[in-house]
């Protein structure tokens, strides 16, 4: 009677289960991640051509980042900048991705975080050239030339889609509330904080950056809906940090 008493006590002060998050739930997320990324970033493209909207707190935003730099700071914000650089980010991903593969003897995620990052590279690449925006003056470069383009920022939209991949993943299988918030909230600090390092830096618009973080989203989208369809209709995983539309979608 006691030990029964005991079992029920535990059974009753262990945390809930995780809810699951069915293959028709994943769809909804990505598709929202796809609306609000695909938002962000055309809603930019569009004021950079015309000089509208936020594009117009662009030259304030860049005069009140050069009034704070200090020795500190500019250190700091370099070694960020330099460790997410296109070339490093490509290096520590495939990197990453081998451990992985060699420690789980697993290729499906290792391989669409490599094909997301591979994607977003390509995708930076040719919306530099198609938009041909010049970067912000020279003058005010802090780590030596750089006559790239200017938007997007290839760091922030690398930092972006490597971060909310591997959110993604974490939250998607972790089975813990914990991880299920966290992950996606370090991924979001991480991306902004390479996002200010290049506007602290001087190298790019607050426009560039805010409209890399809407590539990355919408490249995460198409992360999250391969990865559904992978599964299957019968393949649910734990879902946490969309707990609401897993209980929605049943």
């Amino acid at each position: 009677m006691h030990l029964a008493l005991r079992e029920r006590a535990r059974q009753l002060s262990a945390p809930p289960p995780v809810p699951r998050c069915s293959q028709r739930a994943l769809f909804f997320w990505a598709a929202g991640l796809l609306l609000a990324g695909d938002a962000l970033f055309w809603t930019l493209y569009a004021q950079v051509q015309t000089t509208s909207g936020l594009v117009l707190l662009d030259g304030p935003v860049h005069d009140l980042v050069l009034a704070i730099r200090g020795p500190f700071l500019t250190a700091l914000f370099g070694a960020v900048s330099a460790a997410t650089s296109p070339l490093w980010m490509s290096v520590i991903c495939v990197g990453f991705c081998a451990a992985w593969w060699i420690r789980r003897r697993e290729l499906w995620r290792p391989a669409l975080l490599l094909f997301a990052m591979a994607f977003t590279v390509v995708v930076t690449g040719v919306v530099k050239e198609w938009v041909d925006r010049p970067r912000p003056p020279a003058r005010d470069f802090l780590l030596g030339p750089d006559d790239a383009l200017s938007f997007p920022s290839g760091h922030t939209a690398g930092t972006a889609v490597f971060l909310f991949v591997l959110a993604y993943f974490l939250a998607s299988r972790s089975g813990q509330r914990s991880t299920a918030v966290l992950a996606p909230a370090a991924a979001l600090a991480g991306t902004l904080l390479v996002a200010f390092s290049r506007v602290y830096l001087g190298y790019h618009w607050m426009s560039d950056v805010l409209a890399s973080l809407g590539l990355g989203l919408a490249v995460t989208a198409v992360v999250v809906f391969a990865d559904a369809v992978r599964r299957g209709p019968g393949g649910a995983v734990s879902g946490a940090a969309i707990s609401g539309a897993g209980r929605r979608s049943g």
